[in-house]
Order: C-alpha cells, then sequence, then structure tokens
C-alpha cells in the first residue's frame, strides 16, 4: 500500500546514492560552480540545497500557482509535528524562545549542544529521529536548559492557561531528559503491543487489539471500492468509549487546514487547466468534511489528471508513521515536469503491459490490463509536512489498491532532488573503502547514477503499479508489516528487470554491465551498509531498511549452494561480492513471486516470518566493524535539504506581476523562520 520512495526518511535515497554516498563539508564547499549545495551537517545529518531549473521559463500563471500550492505546503508544518508526538509542538516552541532570547555565550558547550539538539529535532519535526524512532538525547545540561526558560518572557512560551514557569519547567524538562520517557515514535518489535509502545500521537487511551477490532469492525469484505479506514484521523478512548477525531476545518488540526484551505483557493485560481481546477476544488470540500468517499473523489480525478505541467501533493497520504500501517501524516510537494527527462519515463509507462505480462508472478495476480500509468519526472519547487527536509526522490500514488486497478495512478521521478544527492555526494571516499574491486568501483563510476535512477524509474512506474489482489483480500491484512513488504515488492520488480534484455532495447541502459552496478550496490547495502544508520545493539526497524535487508539476505541465504553471492574479508574488512548475475537475478524473481502471493492473499503470518527471518536481526561484530570503517570517512548517513524561497513581486496596485526564486543557505534561521510565519496551530493537540 505504501508508494512512497523516501528517505526516512524517508528516505530510501541512500539506498540508491549509496554508491557514491556523502561528502564531508570541506569537499562538498563549491559544489557544482558557485551553487553550494551543502549547507550544514551536524551529528549524523546532512542539509542539502536543491536547484528549481527553469522556473524563470515558466508562465506568471504557472509561477503563481507554484506560489500558492508552495503556502498550503508550508501551512500545514505544525500538523506533522503534532501527529508525530503529542509534545513536540510545545518543546519546538520553547526551543525557538530560547533561542530568540539566548544573550549569553555562544561558544559555551551548553550553547553549541542546545543549537544542534535544535538543527536535530527541526529535522526529525519532533523529538525522535526520523530514520531510528528513538528519542535524542541532549548535548547540553538540564540546569542550562531550565535556566534559560526562566529567563524566557513567559508570553513567549507555550505554558497552558494559568501554568506557572517552575511547574511549566517540571512538565517539560522530563520529556526531554528522562531516557525512560516515550524513548521511540514508533515501536515495531514482536511480541509488545506497538500501540501502546509507540509515542507517535495516532492513538491515545487504547491497546493494539482495540484498535485491530475497532477498524476490523467498520471493514465491509463486499465493497468493491473500499475507503482507506482511519486515514485521516486519531483513534481516542474517551469516557470508556472508543472515538475518532478526524482532521479537518472544524475539527482536529482544524487551525492549519483552514489556512492550507485558504491557500488552495487562491491557488485554484491559477490552475493550468478546469479539470485541475476541479480537483482542488473536490480536495478543498474534503478538508472541510474529512469525508473519505470525497478523498477517493479527488485521488481519482487527479490520477486521471496528467496533462497540466505543474502539479501537486497535499494530504494525509503515506502511513509510514503509524504502527499499523492505516493512518496517514500530512505532507505536501508542489512540482513542474522536466519534459526532457520525461521521455524516458515515457518508456517505462508505453511498455508497462510488458513488464506485467512478463512478471514471474503467478498469472493469476497479474494484471490483465494495467491502467493509466502515467509516468514524468519533475522538479520540485516547495517541499512540505512528512517531504520536508528529508525528500523522497521517488512517488508512486494514489495508495488504494482499487483506484490503481481501475483508474491508474501517477508516478514521479525528482530530478532536482537527485541531482542534488548526486553533486553533494561526489568523491567521498565511500566507494573506495566499501566495494569489494576496483572493477565495482568502475563499474559504478561508469553506470552507477543511470542505473539507481532507472531502479527507482522502475520501482515507481511498474513496481508498485503491477500486480493485483486475490477476491475478497482485505488491503490492510499485512497490518504493520505492510510497508516493507510492499517496497520489497516494488524493488524486486524493478531488480528484476533491470537486468532483461529489453532494457536495452528499450535503450533505457547502453548494457547488462549498467545492471550489474546497481545489483552490486543494492546487495552491499542490503547486507551492510545501510547498517551505519544504525546504534549498536539496535536491530533493523524502518519499513524501507527492512525491505533491502530482506531481498539481500534471502537472496544471499538462497544462493548459498552455488555461491551466488559471497561475503568474503580481505585486509580484515568485510566485503560482499556478487558471483553470478544471472542467478541472483533468478532468486529477485523467485522472492517477487512469494511476496506478490502473500501480498494477493492477504498471507500475514507469511510476510510476517520473511520481515522477521531476513529483514530484522544485525550482526552485531558487522556492525561494530562497518561503524568504525564508517566514522573513519567522516560522513553523515542521512541528508535533507531546505527550501528556496519564492519572492512575489507586486506592483503598485498590490499585484503580483511575478515571482522570484532566492537560495538560502542558513538551515537554522529557515527553521526559525517557518515557525514565525507558518505556526497555526495550538502547542497542545
Amino acid at each position: 500500500m505504501k508508494n512512497f520512495l523516501r528517505l526516512f526518511l524517508i528516505s530510501i535515497v541512500l539506498s540508491s546514492t549509496l554508491n557514491s554516498c556523502n561528502k564531508s563539508v570541506k569537499e562538498t564547499e563549491s559544489g557544482e560552480g558557485d551553487f553550494k549545495y551543502l549547507v550544514d551537517q551536524f551529528k549524523d545529518i546532512r542539509v542539502l540545497r536543491y536547484r528549481v531549473p527553469g522556473f524563470d521559463q515558466l508562465t506568471q500563471q504557472q509561477k503563481k500557482f507554484i506560489y500558492y500550492l508552495s503556502e498550503a505546503a508550508l501551512d500545514g508544518r505544525d500538523i506533522l509535528w503534532a501527529q508525530n508526538f503529542k509534545y513536540n509542538l510545545p518543546v519546538r516552541k520553547t526551543v525557538e524562545a530560547i533561542i530568540n532570547n539566548y544573550d549569553g555565550d555562544k561558544e559555551s558547550d551548553d550553547y553549541k549542544g542546545f543549537i544542534v539538539y535544535a538543527k536535530r529535532i527541526f529535522f526529525a519535526n519532533g523529538i525522535h529521529h526520523h530514520y531510528s524512532n528513538d528519542k535524542f538525547k541532549p548535548d547540553f545540561s538540564r540546569e542550562f536548559f531550565e535556566s534559560q526558560i526562566r529567563q524566557c518572557d513567559p508570553e513567549t512560551l507555550p505554558l497552558r492557561k494559568g501554568e506557572k514557569v517552575d511547574d511549566f519547567i517540571s512538565f517539560l524538562s522530563p520529556i526531554i531528559f528522562d531516557e525512560t520517557l516515550y524513548p521511540r515514535k514508533i515501536e515495531q518489535k514482536q511480541g509488545v503491543d506497538i500501540i501502546t509502545s509507540s509515542s507517535t500521537n495516532m492513538y491515545e487511551g487504547v491497546t493494539q487489539k482495540e484498535v485491530e477490532d475497532y477498524y476490523a469492525s467498520k471493514m465491509d469484505p463486499s465493497d468493491p471500492h473500499p475507503v482507506s479506514i482511519g486515514l485521516n484521523s486519531r483513534l481516542i478512548m474517551k469516557d470508556g468509549k472508543i472515538i475518532e477525531e478526524v482532521y479537518k476545518a472544524g475539527g482536529l488540526y482544524g487551525q492549519a487546514i483552514e489556512s492550507i484551505i485558504v491557500n488552495l483557493e487562491k491557488a485554484s485560481m491559477f490552475a493550468e487547466t478546469d479539470t485541475q481546477k476541479k480537483e482542488l476544488g473536490i480536495l478543498i470540500d474534503y478538508y472541510k468534511t474529512g469525508n473519505l468517499r470525497t478523498w477517493d473523489d479527488y485521488n481519482v480525478i487527479w490520477a486521471k489528471d496528467t496533462e497540466p505541467e505543474v502539479d501537486y501533493i497535499n494530504g494525509f497520504i503515506e502511513t509510514y508513521g503509524d504502527p499499523l500501517g492505516m493512518k496517514a501524516t500530512w505532507e505536501a510537494i508542489v512540482d513542474y515536469k522536466d519534459i526532457e527527462a520525461t521521455k524516458r519515463t515515457e518508456i517505462i509507462s508505453e511498455n508497462a503491459q510488458w513488464f506485467e505480462d512478463h512478471s514471474p508472478i503467478q498469472p493469476e495476480y497479474r494484471k490483465a490490463k494495467v491502467t493509466g500509468v502515467a509516468a514524468k519526472v519533475i522538479n520540485i519547487a516547495m517541499l512540505g509536512g512528512d517531504c520536508y527536509p528529508a525528500s523522497p526522490i521517488g512517488i508512486n500514488l494514489p495508495n488504494a489498491d482499487w483506484i490503481r486497478k481501475e483508474v491508474g495512478s501517477k508516478s514521479v521521478t525528482l530530478a532536482n532532488i537527485t541531482d542534488a544527492y548526486d553533486m553533494a555526494s561526489q568523491g567521498s571516499g565511500f566507494l573506495e573503502e566499501f566495494a569489494a574491486n576496483e572493477e565495482e568501483i568502475e563499474r559504478a563510476r561508469l553506470y552507477g547514477n543511470m542505473a539507481s535512477t532507472l531502479m527507482t524509474d522502475l520501482h515507481e512506474c511498474v513496481g508498485h503499479a503491477s500486480g493485483k489482489l486475490a477476491e475478497g483480500t482485505d488491503p490492510n491484512a499485512l497490518k504493520n508489516y505492510s510497508s516493507a513488504l510492499e517496497e520489497a515488492r516494488a524493488d524486486l520488480f524493478a531488480l528484476y528487470f533491470l537486468m532483461d534484455q529489453k532494457i536495452i532495447d528499450l535503450k533505457l541502459l547502453p548494457n547488462s554491465e549498467a545492471a550489474e552496478a546497481e545489483y552490486d550496490s543494492y546487495m552491499r547495502n542490503g547486507l551492510m551498509t545501510q547498517l551505519v544508520r544504525i546504534k549498536p545493539g539496535k536491530q533493523i526497524e524502518e519499513a524501507h531498511m527492512r525491505d533491502r535487508a530482506l531481498i539481500a539476505h534471502w537472496a544471499f541465504d538462497k544462493g548459498q549452494a552455488e555461491n551466488v553471492v559471497e561475503m568474503f574479508k580481505k585486509d580484515g574488512k568485510t566485503y560482499v561480492r556478487i558471483n553470478d548475475y544471472q542467478k541472483l537475478r533468478d532468486l529477485f524473481g523467485q522472492l517477487l513471486k512469494e511476496i506478490q502471493r502473500i501480498k494477493s492473499e492477504g498471507d500475514f503470518e507469511a510476510g510476517k516470518k520473511l520481515i522477521e527471518d531476513y529483514g530484522v536481526k544485525v550482526d552485531e561484530t558487522l556492525h561494530s566493524e562497518l561503524l568504525d570503517r564508517y566514522t573513519n570517512l567522516k560522513l553523515a548517513p542521512y541528508s535533507g535539504f531546505i527550501n528556496p524561497v519564492m519572492k512575489p513581486v507586486v506592483n503598485a496596485d498590490g499585484e503580483i506581476t511575478d515571482i522570484k526564486i532566492e537560495y538560502v543557505d542558513d538551515y537554522l534561521s529557515q527553521m526559525m523562520y517557518y515557525g514565525r510565519n507558518y505556526s497555526f496551530l495550538p502547542a497542545y493537540n
């Protein structure tokens, strides 16, 4: 069901670009020409800028459309913070107040540690790491924090009605400093109640069983067009009854949603087509009512509307932030078409039926007719919500299986985001450290970027769009394992066809060696290098990491008899080497067939076993070695972005006559600016 290719994250970009990986601050100062891509680096994070190419060539109507859509994309920022954890907004507003008020020694260890903490929570949209879900440990003293709160004007602090500053400190300090309090945003361990063990603010006072029973009672297996139950609500226990608090104007998060609506209404005046204007009207109606049937109506018309050059995503869409994979976080992007690069994805879309017909999955689970796979390459103009700062590199939406089957989907690759990653990742030394030999390194240099880009295209354009459910299968049957299994299914589809002669015939890759470069990268990452993102003693939790670990470890295990893939030592260091690429491709096909069966039949136990056996466990000895090798490179394993600023040009009559793009390079200043100008929710929600 999850069709967002993320960097958590979101994001999956590290798996496709880690063959070149990260570059140190000093090495990326210059960027491309005089454009500086890397603007900040702290802890395990680097912050980049992205270009907005060709914006000046857009029409004035398109620019104004983008501007108002961008304002709507920024308006929902508070919603994500509140969804991630119920006390995120009080923490953020307090941090902002301290930064604004501070007049002490800015070189002190406490202040420098406090600023790093601020940057980390701004990046994660809350006090838990955006990828590991662990609560951040402050690098400043409790005494420093509490003294700074006391020095702030109480009017600038998020005090509750009648609350004294000392009482507020007693409430807030443990949230930040007590490691046992709210330790994880999302908990996925076996044997625990993943609802009560998670700190995400999508449930309150309910257990996992109560949630599952509640939603099971709401489902109608005979409905051919089932809504995404629970997608846009918080489930709470109140006065002994379970109720849903719906996200809508006048409801939960209503103040922010009302501001989003205002800017969507302004944007609709500059829509490129009548259809686009109509779809925005339906989206606005959905935000006003919270009706999930209206959300489906919107997605149907949005998926069909492939004509406009400017497009957007705005809503409660992806469910990675819910332990059960049902409730969606709020996210937004604004984009416009890269016409030349789109020719590549159009070739894939035109051949979608061929890929489906030749898929190694069971014939009964193939689509007899692949409907409406609209693929294009886009440039991002603005990131918002759960797409900011950590951005996706590919998107395939809508998520509802029945819409994808009957209407189709839109699949996009984010060109300027991928380009920014690539430019900031050159010459890091990562490939030289972890590749098995010079042949792999040279292959990656020649073909790595083109192969990883095509991997993303195939994953989004045809991977997520492939296959179908058996009649009567509950689309939520795989529960908390659905995200990882769906991403694995799309990855396997891409991996399987990447090595097909059809790809060369379509001139998408020049030769099979280019596909081998991606196989090298994928297996190296899945078996080894993605572990540098995990703390010692931890298991794999995030869905995309589980997906890659599952595929790599399963293929390694099943290919051992023929030594298809081997892990070996050289000079005390571990490496991965593929000995038979075609047999590895066959293994990818076998696993794709099984995971498609699991999804089509809703086989929860089989899906659970695959994930738990191959996608979760970490070899502690190997992990320790990899962390040591990675630390020596002085790299940061996670990346995200700051947005450009859109400046309206206004004439004497107050009319906007143009929109100018301004690139900023101060990450902390952008976060503080957003806090001042796009904060619509009360601190407590």
